[in-house]
């Protein structure tokens, strides 16, 4: 029932030991469910690709931020306390423990704001899923297809239990990739360590109580922190979990559970409905821009009328953008770093219109504090239009001359309405093995991620994730 403590599971057997007449379930007794029975042949090919379209825009994610300072200082604390027995960074040399690896993939992976986005949670799933999933899998020299199994049921649980809580969770504060990332990092190490449905449910029980993140950190290092601890707390829930630690039952939708306690009320049925027929990764996008999801319509429209105007920077008496209120909460900000500029509507709009790109160089340190970039940022400003729909954006420029143009994008590139390509993604994942002066073959990574799930083992994947000696 909505908003209830309870649904039916559609299967006679009790999983959980209990009396054939009590045959009620809650949420996490139902994925938990979901997770432990769920069969490689019952997952579409569609759902195969899209999962291996994620994977792949996750590893670029990952080494193209291994050499950043944040990822460095992280890796300088915790390599001091890391565990005998270590898996692989993508990108380095260097190698963790499973907790302590999950922790550092998850902060490179979400670093450059370029990781995939499910656009109704504003959700990046893979990077608090990934690190947890290839750490496992790694250590435990699980299959390919086991590896992608588990990093697909990851992802539909955290997406599905942020459909549940949005959009007033996000709007309270709660950074969403981190606070329902860590379900779908403990949803993947579960299948991956075959829990038990009882287990499982334990796995998510025990998540909840380690779900954290805010949005006032989103222009600062802490933002990583939270889905570096999704990522990391989600695969210790399911290790707690195989050893015999439990959770309350109502873990998530109780009247002191996760939900209620961070939001409204969750919509159970969001969570449950569906399971194994509708599939989230198929509402997942990746970014053609390293910034904030909401800014690429205003890119686009910027770009748009470069190309069609010709404009020089000389020409751009002001520059307007209008669009929803969560443009507005996300963008408009003072920039004073890259970070800043990642979510600035002001900063994006400038950069495309002067350079015609939106690319890695457009938002580092020295184009950031660029006299004419700045200048324009100064000479750009953000109203709301309470009619735009969200992810679009217009911009209106006025020129020197008393002129206006104006473009309006609904569906901006790397949307569902116009995804990026596997092509693209390739290109996309060489370019950030550039920026992050990755030395490997990069062929060779996007080759293991498309036959993933015909390999025996992920020997072949990480080997190709580490950098020549």
């Amino acid at each position: 029932m909505a908003n209830g403590h309870t649904t039916n599971l559609p299967s006679s057997a009790d999983p959980f030991g209990r009396g054939a007449s009590c045959m009620q379930y809650t949420a996490a007794q139902h994925l938990g469910h979901f997770i432990a029975t769920s069969q490689w042949d019952d997952v579409p090919e569609s759902v195969r690709a899209e999962g291996k379209r994620s994977l792949l825009n996750f590893i670029g994610c990952a080494i193209g931020s291994a050499r950043l300072e944040p990822v460095e200082t992280a890796l300088g604390v915790l390599m001091a306390l890391s565990g005998a027995e270590r898996v692989t960074l993508p990108g380095r040399s260097e190698r963790l423990d499973m907790l302590s690896a999950a922790f550092i993939n998850a902060i490179a992976g979400n670093l450059l704001d370029y990781d995939d986005t499910h656009l109704r949670t504003v959700i990046h799933p893979a990077a608090p899923v990934a690190p947890a999933a290839l750490a496992l899998a790694e250590h435990h020299r699980r299959s390919g297809q086991a590896l992608l199994h588990a990093f697909i049921l990851g992802m539909d649980v955290e997406c599905r239990i942020g459909n549940a809580v949005s959009p007033g969770h996000y709007a309270r504060g709660w950074h969403i990739t981190a606070t329902c990332g860590v379900f779908g990092a403990a949803a993947a190490a579960a299948k991956l360590l075959a829990l038990t449905a009882e287990q499982t449910s334990h796995a998510l029980g025990i998540a909840a109580s380690q779900s954290a993140g805010v949005v006032e950190n989103l222009s600062s290092a802490a933002k990583n922190v939270g889905v570096g601890n999704a990522a990391r707390n989600g695969l210790f829930a399911a290790l707690l979990a195989q050893q015999g630690y439990t959770a309350a039952a109502t873990s998530i939708e109780g009247v002191f559970g996760w939900g209620r306690a961070m939001g409204d009320s969750p919509v159970t049925e969001d969570i449950t409905d569906g399971l194994g027929m509708r599939w989230e990764v198929l509402s997942n996008t990746y970014k053609p821009y390293p910034c904030g999801i909401v800014m690429h319509a205003v890119i686009d429209a910027c770009l748009r009328l470069r190309h069609e105007h010709a404009l020089r920077a000389t020409d751009i008496a002001g520059v307007t953008v209008s669009g929803d209120q969560l443009l507005l909460d996300r963008g408009e900000r003072p920039v004073s770093s890259e970070r800043d500029a990642r979510v600035s509507i002001h900063h994006c709009a400038a950069v495309a219109l002067l350079f015609g790109a939106a690319g890695l160089r457009e938002f580092s340190e020295p184009l950031v504090h660029d006299p004419t970039v700045t200048g324009l940022r100064r000479r750009t400003r953000a109203v709301l239009d309470p009619t735009s729909p969200r992810g679009a954006a217009t911009v209106t420029v006025r020129m020197t001359g008393g002129r206006t143009l104006s473009a309006k994008v609904v569906h901006p590139k790397g949307s569902a309405e116009d995804p990026l390509s596997n092509q693209e993604l390739a290109v996309k994942l060489r370019d950030l093995a550039h920026y992050g002066g990755f030395g490997g073959a990069v062929d060779e990574i996007i080759e293991a991620v498309w036959q993933l799930e015909g390999a025996a083992s992920t020997d072949a994947l990480v080997r190709t994730l580490r950098p020549p000696p």
